[in-house]
């Protein structure tokens, strides 16, 4: 992503907040190859903090596979937020139903980058505007 600034933690920080705080209070499912990790997905209530997939497992299924078990954790409903610059995560969440209920101006994440706040319930009744990206993307947040 590389609209990203550089990074503010170090890979030990990282490595400690994932373990300490996601990981204990969020339902993280992951998708795995033999060994290897493939992508995850965190849901904490019904916010889906986190879906990510390596580079090269985009387009596969992997993150459509990963939502689907999101929305099967919240079935009443998901909220995510995703950086305005990240048009394929955008395209890949509208794909599947979600609609756009927030803007930011980036001063509540780290990156101090402007993002959206979308939403998707069960029954696509989501009464937001609809989200556009770039073309269907197979990746997330």
């Amino acid at each position: 992503m590389p609209y990203l600034p550089p990074q503010k933690r170090t890979h030990d920080e990282i490595a400690h907040w994932i373990r300490e705080i996601v990981l204990p209070q969020s339902h993280t499912v992951v998708a795995t190859r033999g060994p290897e990790l493939l992508g995850y997905a965190s849901v904490r209530g019904d916010l889906l903090d986190h879906l990510y997939l390596r580079p090269d497992c985009r387009r596969t299924g992997i993150g459509s596979r990963l939502l689907a078990e999101a929305q099967r954790l919240s079935p009443a409903g998901l909220t995510l937020h995703v950086f305005q610059l990240n048009t394929d995560a955008r395209a890949f969440y509208a794909h599947h139903g979600f609609t756009l209920i927030a803007t930011g101006d980036g001063s509540d994440n780290m990156e101090n980058l402007p993002d959206l706040t979308l939403r998707w319930t069960p029954d696509g009744g989501n009464e937001g505007k609809e989200v556009k990206g770039g073309e269907e993307g197979e990746e997330g947040n």
